[in-house]
């Protein structure tokens, strides 16, 4: 019923290759219960994962031992969700105590010459042991009930389908970001310029407001400008929780998704339609793949290319495209069939690859194009998923037995590929020399079905058209 995506961070350089630039921080969960009790996760670590490893085992810890029961009742799981993350929020610190005092005293520790570089580089060592925070998003599962306890700025998204294949996307709360009003209004309350926090659009290098761990901001707040009027704790451990929201009869899929994730899609696209494209992305690979895992990792694989083809289009939002976090995906299907290996996202169908020559006025590189024909199957269509996303047009009626057409480029030179709408993008700007028809009014063929016929004449028995060629005339 789960599968877990992630892709580590990455830096670009100018000719669109770069490197990871740092271990993988994020982490994430996914546990069964006794009484029918669902745990999953996904903690967003930066300055190190010490944090998001410790929620993750602490969180468990404190939620799977025999405090949930299905016997509770809504405001009895809000409470111990609120306690638990408290707990591992002092548990956290109380792990990194001794570091804290053992800094405390070096910094005001009248050293002699002699010993100054020695105490610095301690120093420098107990900052790398006690630094580093979290964000983190939980869904629990409980008498077929889901309640959300959201801490930051990942996201969780629960994606209802109804009978007549539209796609219903709700989104669970709202990030503790520097831009959320009510999270200003909190801080206001204590004190804190909530313009300036507004304008600077980060705390000590984090969007969040709310956080796990990070010893700066709450033990040593006072010495930060931006925080240093609060009457008290400004960046909190303290969760937001949503719900319950009843699953009884709801078919669908529930999302965890990391900051980077969705960082990296609304960098490429813009923010204003990321949840329906993520759902969209993921509907389509839920109709192709049988394996969950596979799907979730296929999305992110998908965000991870669309990113960097951007980034190396050189378009108005490339300059956003630079570099990416880590991306984690969770995936928990709800009453959600899985597809068969041979079925299509649309119609049930089978996928057969032509290869389609390509090339762009604008550039010089060679492009090969696969044109996925969708091909009907024999028994009687249904219509498939479709959401309000760019990225699912043109979804096929019931009853129709025209092919469908999947589009995905390849570029030769940068060896990336990326999907396209389906609005015919692709070809709207031709090659400059145009292909003359011959006497008969022809033209030399340009797509090579190859691929099809061969694919084609093995699922149908037809030993003629799986030896290539032209196939059926």
């Amino acid at each position: 019923m789960c599968g877990v995506g992630a892709a580590p961070n990455f830096v670009y350089s100018p000719d669109g290759k770069g490197s990871q630039s740092r271990p993988i921080e994020d982490r994430h969960l996914r546990l069964r219960g006794e009484d029918g009790c669902f745990l999953y996760g996904v903690f967003n670590g930066y300055d190190g994962s010490k944090v998001a490893d410790f929620a993750a085992q602490c969180l468990t810890a404190e939620l799977l031992l025999g405090q949930l029961n299905s016997s509770h009742s809504d405001n009895d799981v809000r409470r111990i969700l609120i306690q638990a993350f408290d707990v591992v929020e002092k548990s956290y610190f109380n792990t990194i105590d001794d570091a804290l005092a053992k800094k405390a005293h070096l910094s005001n520790y009248l050293m002699p010459h002699n010993e100054s570089q020695k105490v610095q580089e301690r120093l420098k060592e107990l900052e790398q042991e006690v630094s580093g925070g979290a964000t983190a998003v939980v869904a629990l599962i409980l008498n077929n009930k889901l309640y959300v306890a959201n801490v930051g700025t990942n996201r969780v998204l629960l994606c209802k389908s109804s009978s007549d294949g539209q796609n219903q996307v709700l989104q669970i709360g709202r990030p503790h970001s520097t831009d959320n009003e009510d999270e200003l209004q909190r801080l206001a309350a204590l004190g804190v310029d909530a313009a300036r926090i507004r304008q600077a659009g980060q705390i000590t290098g984090q969007t969040s407001t709310r956080r796990l761990g990070d010893y700066k901001v709450k033990i040593n707040y006072n010495e930060i400008d931006l925080l240093s009027a609060a009457k008290a704790k400004p960046i909190i451990a303290e969760p937001e929780i949503h719900g319950s929201h009843p699953l009884d009869g709801v078919t669908g899929f529930l999302l965890l998704m990391s900051e980077g994730l969705i960082n990296a899609l609304e960098s490429a696209h813009g923010p204003e339609q990321v949840n329906q494209e993520i759902v969209a992305m993921v509907a389509a690979e839920l109709a192709q793949q049988t394996n969950l895992e596979a799907v979730a990792q296929s999305v992110v694989d998908r965000v991870k290319r669309l990113h960097h083809d951007v980034f190396v289009s050189g378009r108005q939002r490339a300059t956003y495209c630079s570099r990416h976090e880590d991306m984690t995906l969770l995936i928990r299907t709800i009453n959600y069939p899985l597809a068969d290996s041979a079925l299509t996202p649309t119609q049930g169908g089978r996928i057969y690859p032509v290869s389609v020559p390509y090339s762009n006025s604008q550039s010089t590189s060679k492009t090969s194009v696969t044109l996925s024909l969708v091909m009907p199957s024999q028994s009687t269509l249904t219509n498939g998923t479709n959401t309000a996303s760019t990225l699912e047009e043109n979804t096929p009626t019931p009853g129709s037995q025209s092919p469908s057409a999947t589009l995905q480029s390849t570029n030769t030179q940068t060896h990336s590929s990326s999907s396209s709408s389906g609005d015919g993008s692709l070809f709207r700007q031709r090659g400059s020399q145009a292909v003359q028809p011959d006497e008969t009014g022809r033209v030399p063929p340009y797509v090579d079905f190859t691929q099809f016929y061969r694919l084609w004449g093995a699922d149908n028995n037809d030993g003629q058209s799986s030896q290539g060629g032209l196939g059926p005339q």
